[in-house]
């Protein structure tokens, strides 16, 4: 038996360990910050001086930080839930119109991916004051920016949804009498929701830890918790912020378990009905 040339050899050893150093880091930030969390010290430091809970005791203390915690949790939800509507009606248009400018339309709504964060919350924020419409530093102004950004998420995994959708199926429901509305919510709803789960999580996520829109359009006596642990690192050092950090990290991890099991089952489930 012939043995494989070397170039063949050495490109699954090449994979394996770029592989590996990618892992490694995506998963050595977040190991850095929950043993940071854990110091048993009283500054943030790494390696930790020895493992202790009282800074995540101090975490829950916090009146600073536990809200914004939750502040950022409410925000993320309703950032989600509207990008989540707009994306899917956006999505629908460009995949089914045949306007001449959907082209146009799909360019400009997948900008805020491709412009820095800061751009678009500055943008955003001089916006708001010089238009005089009352948003400047308000949660409903603050929601507009998350919006702006995750909603291109959404719109882009709901399209390559609908690109490979069966219309037939619709069409035999409206043929039945069906509205265009119980279509929708019977048919084409059931059939790409992996994609509109999936699309609704990165927009959470995205939401959840968006600092740099935040930092422009935070109202006053509200924090979401990326401002709040970046106002305390600069002026403490304490392990608390890195506390936060580990409730934020378990937060993103749990919502991507729970989306790999809810979209693995939704595909089983319509490949066992195939």
């Amino acid at each position: 038996m012939a043995s494989k040339p070397y170039s063949e050899a050495l490109i699954p050893g090449a994979f394996k360990w770029i592989s590996g150093l990618t892992l490694f880091i995506l998963l050595a930030p977040m190991v850095v910050v929950i043993l940071s969390g854990l110091n048993a010290g009283e500054f943030l430091t790494f390696p930790p001086e020895g493992l202790s809970l009282r800074w995540i005791e101090a975490f829950f203390a916090s009146d600073i930080f536990l809200g914004a915690y939750f502040y950022s949790l409410i925000i993320a939800l309703i950032t989600m839930v509207i990008s989540l509507i707009l994306g899917t009606a956006i999505s629908l248009f460009l995949i089914r119109s045949t306007a001449l400018g959907r082209n146009m339309i799909r360019a400009v709504v997948m900008a805020p991916i491709m412009l820095p964060g800061i751009v678009i919350g500055l943008a955003l924020y001089l916006f708001y004051i010089s238009s005089d419409i009352g948003l400047a530093r308000t949660q409903a102004g603050l929601v507009i920016g998350h919006v702006l950004v995750t909603c291109p998420y959404v719109i882009g995994m709901v399209s390559a949804a609908l690109v490979g959708f069966d219309r037939s199926l619709e069409e035999a429901a409206r043929s039945l009498g069906a509205s265009r509305w119980t279509t929708f919510r019977k048919i084409t709803m059931p059939m790409i929701s992996p994609a509109l789960i999936a699309g609704g999580v990165f927009a959470f996520i995205v939401s959840f830890g968006q600092f740099d829109v935040s930092l422009f359009l935070t109202p006053p006596n509200n924090t979401p918790l990326p401002i709040a642990l970046y106002s305390s690192l600069r002026y403490t050092f304490e392990p608390t912020a890195a506390a936060a950090g580990i409730f934020a990290i378990a937060l993103v991890v749990v919502s991507m378990v729970i989306t790999a099991k809810i979209t693995s089952l939704r595909r089983l489930t319509a490949a066992t009905y195939k």
